[in-house]
């Protein structure tokens, strides 16, 4: 069986060292000739839209899926005229465009932040008579870890950060005061089978996830189960999905879905009887899904710019390390590292040890 991936980043790596054991080949497209995937399958080296590639994958793979969300649309609407593509591309049109999105989530009645629609300055202006202050001002496509986004707390900021998205479509939400950020992730098979993974409690800062754990028997986790699952049954989705969510006075609201395997469950790996990553493979090949029962209590710490010492990282009791094979770069995600442990408070420990290792390297 061989599994076509579009991309061949650190989650795309770590979809090919789960598929192993399963006996799955890999095949990648990417535009960078030294994407940290490379050295797991094949890799086929340039744009995602080139006709050429293409009809290699589609001719070579058995299934195709993709790594992260900003894949043209296009692109997945081709590939699978020629051959299985999951999730369906109608996902990724969807995650790709926050209005869109939004849109999505209202007709689903799926609750989210006071938002609207801006294509000029004075579109702007507008309507933050309407939505208020503070609040956050979003490229519509292209963002990720932060990037294209803009607090605005006065009438001062809105100029810059108009001039930020330079002309693009844009998107202005209310900020929303959530008392914790968190997510889910769910796998859904070609069957049509469903399993949920504990709720993650997730803590960005600088638009990028720092730090997520597990939850499990979270108190929010019915709720967030029920959102999710309309997301999966309006799109017919195949493969692990990845829901973000605030919660606020015991409520959640969306703030955006990744139709992909996702940063804030990492801590699966060794955090649950059976991984998200293992868990796409099962699901976009139609196998039976594994089981997604936490494993003691987990967390994962993300590693951004640069590394610490391998030996200071391992030297933390219980602490796994996975390096990405990407050189060091300001604001760039480098490797993780997650822990498992008995108690709470062991786990809070051993998370304090991981932050302050990853403090001392982040450039971001």
């Amino acid at each position: 069986m061989i599994v076509g991936v579009l991309g061949a980043g650190q989650l795309a790596r770590m979809i090919a060292l789960a598929g192993y054991p399963l006996g799955v080949d890999f095949i990648f497209l990417d535009p960078s000739a030294d994407a940290c995937a490379n050295s797991l399958g094949a890799h086929l080296h340039g744009d995602y839209d080139d006709p050429r590639l293409l009809a290699q994958l589609a001719e070579r793979a058995d299934v195709v899926t993709y790594e992260f969300e900003n894949v043209p649309a296009g692109v997945a609407e081709f590939l699978a005229s020629h051959t299985q593509v999951h999730p369906a591309p109608k996902a990724l049109a969807v995650a790709q465009d926050r209005l869109i999105e939004k849109a999505f989530f209202h007709g689903l009645d799926i609750p989210v932040s006071p938002y609207a629609a801006v294509a000029s300055f004075e579109g702007l202006e507008q309507a933050m008579s309407i939505i208020g202050w503070p609040a956050i001002l979003k490229s519509c496509t292209m963002g990720y870890d932060g990037k294209g986004q803009s607090l605005l707390k006065s009438v001062d900021d809105l100029k810059p950060a108009w001039e930020q998205l330079a002309g693009v479509q844009g998107v202005v939400e209310a900020f929303v005061p959530f008392d914790r950020e968190v997510s889910i992730i769910a796998a859904r098979n070609v069957s049509g089978a469903t399993v949920f993974y504990p709720l993650s409690q997730n803590l960005h800062r600088g638009g990028i996830l720092r730090v997520s754990e597990s939850c499990d028997n979270d108190p929010m986790q019915q709720q967030a189960e029920a959102y999710i699952l309309r997301l999966m049954e309006a799109l017919d989705y195949v493969g692990v999905l990845a829901l973000e969510l605030f919660e606020i006075d015991g409520k959640l609201i969306a703030n955006e879905f990744a139709p992909r395997v996702h940063n804030s469950g990492h801590w699966t790996i060794e955090g649950a009887e059976t991984s998200q990553f293992e868990n796409h493979l099962r699901a976009i090949l139609d196998l039976p899904l594994g089981a997604t029962t936490a494993v003691g209590k987990s967390a994962m710490v993300n590693f951004i710019g640069g590394l610490p010492a391998t030996e200071e990282l391992l030297a933390i009791p219980h602490a796994h390390l996975h390096l990405y094979d990407k050189a060091p770069r300001k604001g760039r995600k480098v490797a993780h590292a997650t822990v498992r442990a008995e108690t709470t408070g062991q786990l809070d420990a051993l998370i304090k040890q991981l932050i302050a290792l990853a403090d001392k390297v982040d450039d971001s």
